[in-house]
């Protein structure tokens, strides 16, 4: 998990005004939206999705935020900010432990572009990490359990975990 500051956001943000956001024009109603959280969530083999509401009128600065517990929305967004927020929740415990904008987070955000928006993850991996961003492309939900070492090396290849020794652990199969 990353400590303090997160100190990708700038470039995360910046990478999704050049890359994302322009090839995304969609507009997704917040009931539609609400449904789709806990779609994506049983499509990757999850149980427990966070719950979905509103984003509070008086939030000025926020587009949308999320937790591993609680994704927060507007009335309307564009599905790449949906899976921007489903990367926060994945990426992220129930007891407040997130990766920010962390590697874990964009590997699991460009698993999902890849995914949801049949974009391909090679282009967006290389053009995150052409703008220094650095990305875990097989990252795995912050909450999930590691695999036990007799299940990872029958399940290669391994990655990186937020809080767990890389070589323990194996990419979301869904993902």
């Amino acid at each position: 998990m990353t400590p303090g500051r997160d100190r990708q956001r700038a470039l995360v943000y910046a990478w999704e005004d050049r890359i994302v956001a322009p090839r995304d024009k969609s507009a997704i109603a917040y009931a539609a939206a609400k449904a789709m959280v806990g779609a994506i969530w049983a499509d990757l083999g999850l149980r427990f999705p966070p719950r979905v509401e509103p984003l509070p009128a008086q939030a000025r600065r926020l587009q949308a935020d999320a937790s591993r517990l609680l994704v927060r929305l507007p009335p309307s967004l564009p599905s790449w900010l949906l899976l921007h927020e489903m990367a926060h929740a994945l990426s992220s415990t129930h007891d407040g432990a997130s990766d920010g904008h962390g590697p874990a987070f964009m590997g699991l955000y460009i698993q999902l572009l890849g995914r949801y928006l049949r974009w391909v993850r090679e282009e967006l991996l290389h053009s995150a990490r052409a703008d220094g961003i650095e990305v875990w492309p097989d990252a795995r939900p912050a909450f999930l359990d590691p695999f036990p070492a007799s299940t990872a090396a029958r399940n290669p290849p391994y990655s990186r975990s937020m809080h767990d020794d890389p070589s323990r652990t194996a990419p979301l199969d869904p993902l």
